[in-house]
């Protein structure tokens, strides 16, 4: 084999190596996580009653999704030890040997402060405000306190998830307003039913790393009703845009649709005993909280282009 051959092998399996721990890195940050987060964020800003510029917007985008990175590599930092308990974590980039605790947690810090800085430089410190309370909220409260202790540590610790709409609308306007909050509250109410599901299905891993989640604590038929009944009170929170007179009906009607099949998945898990309802469930969760807001930011700007015409 020729030497320049041989050279551009060491090269591409150089550049491998470096992508792999690009790719490593990035894990850290829970990117399937950050997109929904994103989403939620844009939608918040986009139902502002203030412009924001393209550029501004993206720019603040980027901080939401920053940050919502960065705190995930603080929680990956701290569950380092119960992660590589459970089959669902074990891959993640700390237990897995791929990336080093001291330099997770680095990189969760230094990302929560650029994050927070650069929303403040570029939108406004109300934005930087919400957004590193989100920040510290998901670390303090949710990771470090509440996860081990409790088994509401997600219907509480879902707050941080919750608040991204409201940091994307501070983000344009500056303040917060009744909006926001019922948008937040949605994400807050979708939160149990959505995680519990999951933890149904996964609850002996959840016990043999000493995570009191409800499953484990009060049992799978419990966990069952609290899921039904938290999925009837987020379907009547979902409607609030409609209440204040902010939606349409194209709102209304995807609301209510969307609501209904939300509603029937959380009754077969309530009568169930198997674990394929709970996923069904779960696997639905995103998909509705994604056209929920999805069409209420569409319902919005054509409410704004029949304005316009008129």
């Amino acid at each position: 084999m020729s030497d320049g051959a041989t050279t551009e092998m060491r090269s591409a399996t150089m550049s491998l190596a470096v992508g792999a721990e690009i790719v490593d890195y990035l894990a850290l940050l829970k990117p399937r996580v950050m997109s929904l987060v994103v989403f939620t964020g844009l939608v918040g800003m986009l139902l502002s009653p203030a412009g924001i510029h393209p550029t501004l917007a993206v720019a603040s985008l980027f901080c939401i999704a920053v940050g919502a990175g960065a705190s995930g590599a603080i929680n990956m930092w701290f569950d380092r030890d119960i992660d590589k308990k459970m089959e669902r974590t074990r891959g993640r980039p700390i237990p897995a040997g791929l990336v080093t605790p001291g330099t997770a947690l680095g990189i969760g810090v230094w990302l929560s402060f650029g994050s927070v800085t650069l929303m403040g430089l570029v939108a406004n410190w109300v934005a930087a405000g919400l957004l590193a309370f989100t920040i510290l909220f998901y670390v303090f409260v949710y990771t470090i306190w509440l996860k081990r202790r409790t088994p509401q540590n997600i219907v509480i610790g879902g707050a941080a998830g919750a608040l991204p709409p409201v940091v994307g609308w501070a983000a344009a306007t500056g303040d917060v307003a009744v909006v926001p909050l019922i948008l937040f509250a949605i994400i807050f109410f979708w939160t149990p039913p959505h995680f519990w599901a999951l933890a149904i299905t996964r609850a002996s891993e959840y016990k043999a790393a000493n995570v009191p989640m409800l499953p484990v604590v009060a049992g799978e038929e419990t966990t069952r009703r609290h899921i039904f009944l938290y999925s009837l009170l987020l379907v009547g929170v979902s409607f609030g845009p409609v209440w204040v007179g902010f939606s349409g009906a194209l709102y209304g009607v995807a609301a209510g649709v969307l609501g209904s099949v939300f509603i029937l998945l959380a009754f077969f898990v309530l009568i169930s005993v198997s674990f394929a309802s709970c996923r069904r469930l779960f696997g639905y969760s995103i998909l509705y909280l994604f056209l929920l807001f999805l069409t209420l930011g569409v319902d919005h700007m054509l409410g704004n282009l029949s304005l316009s015409v008129i």
